[in-house]
């Protein structure tokens, strides 16, 4: 059976999105132990999402943006900033890859931004993602972690 990706489920994630504490909502179109995980992710302006990397094991990564407009920051294991794009619809970059074992953040430019998600499988919580935690703000100081995101890509707003 075919599932399509239209706009009823992008509004409806996007919705979700914007009623969570964490300003962020997952559709996930995957089972944990699939191979491959694929989701939308909506993401606000103002959710901060720590920078992160996928070592364990090594996972390749890519978003492509359905809606709105997102910076991917890479990092450096000190916390700065190696590159980043900006990823739209309109393009002119519609995506990005990420390779494994790249520090990585997420930063939405519109309300209303949804991503399109792949990533290597399977899903394990203890060894899905290692965090920046020696040079990022914790996840849960959201006004803090996102002032320090905006600051290190100011460059690029």
């Amino acid at each position: 059976m075919l599932i399509p990706i239209d706009n009823a489920i992008l509004d409806r994630t996007a919705a979700q999105a914007e009623t969570s504490p964490r300003r962020r909502m997952i559709h996930r179109y995957h089972e944990h132990l699939d191979a491959v995980q694929r989701m939308l992710n909506a993401i606000e302006p103002d959710s901060y999402i720590m920078p992160h990397k996928h070592e364990d094991p090594d996972k390749v990564e890519v978003f492509i943006a359905l809606r709105g407009r997102a910076l991917v920051a890479s990092f450096t294991g000190t916390g700065e900033v190696t590159g980043c794009v900006e990823i739209s619809p309109n393009g002119p970059n519609y995506g990005t890859e990420i390779p494994p074992r790249t520090w990585h953040a997420i930063l939405a430019l519109e309300p209303g931004t949804v991503l399109y998600e792949v990533l290597e499988g399977p899903y394990q919580e203890i060894t899905h993602k290692t965090f920046g935690t020696t040079f990022a703000p914790a996840a849960e100081a959201t006004a803090g972690g996102l002032a320090w995101l905006r600051s290190k890509l100011a460059a690029y707003l």
